[in-house]
């Protein structure tokens, strides 16, 4: 059975948002808002799902596997699973993308992850976070943080 988000879901609100639009069986759709010089994920590599971004508004950046490239409004990405990849907000203005998940499931990590980082507390849960990516099978790699927002000229989170 499949179920409709009537009204958008606020997953994460910030310079780099989650709002879940559509939860079915086989699929999840959120958008992803990203402000300006944004690192929106640093490279992780999923194991059960699929995704795909589509690019509604601005550029974005992408690594995946060994290739880096932007993406503009009307362009389609694929990230399989099991590739690495990461993705950020080049540009001066704001960028906005729709990440098609399949099979569903791991929007719900959005949501967890809010609790465990700021604002939702004053420093980021280090070990809940270990455990939260555990649990959905999402290996990430915190040491990108650094060479992504220097070779792109981004805002350290």
């Amino acid at each position: 059975m499949t179920t409709v988000v009537q009204t958008p879901e606020t997953l994460i609100d910030g310079p780099f948002g989650a709002r879940l639009l559509i939860q079915a069986d086989d699929f999840s759709l959120v958008e992803h808002p990203i402000a300006p010089r944004t690192l929106a994920g640093p490279s992780h590599a999923h194991r059960h799902e699929d995704e795909y971004s589509y690019v509604l508004e601005g550029e974005v950046g992408f690594e995946v596997g060994d290739e880096v490239f932007t993406a503009g409004a009307g362009q389609l990405v694929a990230k399989p699973r099991g590739i690495w990849h990461a993705f950020w907000n080049p540009g001066d203005r704001p960028a906005r993308i729709l990440e098609v998940i399949s099979p569903a499931g791991f929007e719900r990590y959005f949501g967890e992850l809010a609790q465990l980082i700021p604002p939702s507390r004053p420093e980021r849960d280090l070990a809940g976070l270990a455990e939260l990516q555990a649990r959905y099978g999402l290996e990430m790699d915190f040491t990108s943080i650094e060479r992504l927002s220097r070779e792109h000229g981004l805002e350290s989170p």
